[in-house]
């Protein structure tokens, strides 16, 4: 929903400021206010964290560090409400394709292309 400022009801100056408006919150989302949605509303990963080589160099450490990080974000919402059930946190890495590819083939199933599946 845009705003106008009360001086501002009237005239160009509403119109401009209301595209002002209507555009940075587009880029800002990437969506637009529609009907009932309003990108203003919107808010998401309030606990985040990001662990990376640099240079590109593949890593337990980097994994490992990942853990340390989501065992310490004890804020989120659902920490401590049944301390057997996960609250749908997790880690997210690159497939070892190699590892995927030696272990499938074992199996008598042939992977397509790195990149082009997936495991869950």
């Amino acid at each position: 929903m845009t705003e106008l400022t009360p001086s501002a009801i009237n005239g160009q100056a509403a119109q401009t400021k209301a595209a002002a408006v209507k555009t940075a919150t587009r880029t800002a989302t990437g969506m637009a206010a529609q009907g009932l949605y309003d990108p203003r509303n919107e808010h998401d990963a309030c606990g985040v964290g990001f662990i990376v080589n640099m240079k590109g160099v593949k890593s337990h450490q980097i994994v490992k560090d990942g853990l340390a990080v989501l065992e310490n974000l004890t804020h989120r919402g659902a920490v401590g409400a049944d301390p057997l059930v996960g609250d749908g946190a997790g880690v997210l890495v690159q497939l070892p394709d190699r590892f995927f590819r030696e272990e499938m083939a074992a199996q008598g199933i042939e992977l397509p292309p790195a990149g082009q599946y997936g495991v869950g």
